[in-house]
């Protein structure tokens, strides 16, 4: 059985989940439509979500498709989660991304598409609501064209009319068409493997319709990967069970995985300290808020571990290489005002797990000032994370008003020095610091030779320089 990763992409209010319970529902998993409105939505699963009627967190659901096995990940679609969501593009096969008949490419929409672009994820298009006044059809196809790009074909048309329009996306495919006068389902499907083709279906998922069109489209025409027989898996969601314990969601991406495999982040790049073994206690399946427990999983397969308690979002296991940095930061720092008689070094380590599930809060101690400071995405993120603590940690915390997440960088190469005694030792290491390309971040290389100063030292001193940010001069913002 071929296996499939598919996410679900949107700009907030654009009907993200009411198609994802549509999708479950016409191939047999669900027995009723759950609706946000009514907070019975079966992948909105956290009590926050039903109260808000918003995705916050990324969710799974297996459903058949023919000869194919669908994961469904139904992302976050409000702006302030949308770190959550880019996790989630890292396993992905292919996207759908939900556009509302009614408002067309907003915003957040070009910012998903950029980022499908980027993660190179073959894409089908799904435009919502169009059952309500105001969508036009015509007008909708040819703003999508405009603003996201030519491959954008609507696949209501059939035949000799759907094939031409196919065809003039790529000129080896117009070639064959005008030659043998037809394309099968292979070529086309390999013009959306290639992010050339982008299907467009129309249709009301509250309704039910153009569902069943997008489900023979996902069939006929979706990327059905092939994986390497070597072992690798990439992680991207670090959750707790109702019990409290550690799950490490992933996408195994080639071999097989077992009950009681050893797995290891062990990499070239990494020195010993960095390195760690530990054995998958358990391997489970979720569709919403259930699991069943699996002895083993083979590669294109979604499942959350157990037993994993060094595993971060983005990790790479096996042959995975190591993650690239998100392309999405938060804009805004607070400081967190914990209640009177908490003792801040308490509270940090709980937040700390919370870092564990979203390293982009960046939770950072300020030890002049003993403050714990995270950054946020905006209002939205802030209301929610103050439930949160509340619920799980008991703790009634404050925030500060927020001011921006500034960065500092350098326009021209410099040298610094630094040198240390540890127990009677002295060392002493030098750093050139260049302008690197905008946009590359912080990069760290050695130019010392081998014979000059062994390479375990060399590694040690870029783990060290890796590990922190390093504040500027001009106002102790991080350095990039």
């Amino acid at each position: 059985m071929k296996r499939c990763c598919i996410g679900v992409l949107a700009h907030v209010d654009a009907g993200k989940t009411t198609l994802s319970e549509a999708l479950l529902y016409r191939t047999g998993c669900l027995r009723r439509l759950g609706r946000v409105d009514h907070g019975d939505a079966f992948l909105d699963t956290a009590p926050l979500e039903r109260e808000r009627g918003i995705t916050i967190f990324s969710k799974q659901a297996v459903l058949p498709l023919g000869e194919t096995e669908l994961t469904l990940l139904d992302t976050p679609g409000h702006v302030d989660f949308s770190a959550e969501m880019e996790r989630t593009l890292r396993v992905l096969d292919c996207a759908i991304l939900v556009i509302s008949g009614t408002d067309g490419v907003q915003g957040h929409t070009r910012t998903l598409w950029r980022l499908l672009e980027q993660y190179g994820v073959p894409t089908f298009v799904f435009i919502n609501k169009m059952d309500l006044p105001g969508a036009d059809r015509a007008g909708l196809l040819a703003g999508l064209k405009r603003r996201l790009g030519d491959g954008c074909t609507d696949f209501g048309a059939e035949g000799a009319a759907l094939l031409e329009n196919v065809a003039v996306c790529d000129e080896a495919a117009l070639e064959r068409y005008l030659e043998a006068g037809t394309l099968s389902d292979g070529e086309v499907a390999g013009l959306v493997g290639a992010r050339k083709l982008f299907p467009c279906y129309f249709g009301s998922a509250l309704r039910l319709e153009g569902v069943d069109a997008l489900l023979e489209g996902l069939e006929r025409y979706g990327p059905r990967p092939d994986y390497p027989p070597e072992f690798g898996a990439r992680v991207y969601k670090i959750s707790r069970d109702a019990q409290g314990g550690r799950l490490t969601h992933l996408k195994v991406t080639g071999g097989r995985l077992r009950v009681k495999d050893l797995l290891t982040n062990r990499r070239a790049d990494l020195g010993e300290e960095q390195i760690w073994e530990e054995k998958a206690d358990q391997i489970r399946i979720y569709s919403g808020e259930r699991y069943r427990a699996v002895e083993e999983v083979p590669a294109g397969t979604v499942c959350a571990v157990t037993g994993l308690s060094r595993t971060y979002p983005g990790e790479g296991l096996g042959w995975e290489r190591a993650p690239e940095p998100p392309a999405l930061e938060p804009v805004l720092t607070y400081q967190v005002l914990l209640p009177p008689g908490c003792d801040p070094h308490t509270a940090l380590l709980k937040l700390r797990e919370l870092q564990e599930e979203d390293p982009q809060l960046h939770i950072v101690w300020n030890e002049p000032l003993r403050e714990i400071h995270i950054q946020l995405m905006g209002e939205v993120q802030l209301e929610v994370l103050r439930v949160l603590i509340a619920q799980r940690f008991g703790l009634e915390v404050g925030f500060s008003a927020g001011s921006i997440v500034y960065r500092e960088t350098i326009a021209a190469p410099v040298e610094g020095v630094g040198h240390f005694e540890p127990l009677r030792h002295y060392a002493e290491v030098h750093l050139l610091l260049e302008p690197g390309p905008r946009g590359s971040g912080l990069q760290f290389f050695s130019s010392c030779g081998e014979d000059m100063l062994d390479r375990n030292w060399q590694r040690l001193i870029l783990t060290h320089l890796a590990e922190r940010s390093h504040p500027g001069v001009l106002t102790g913002s991080p350095v990039t």
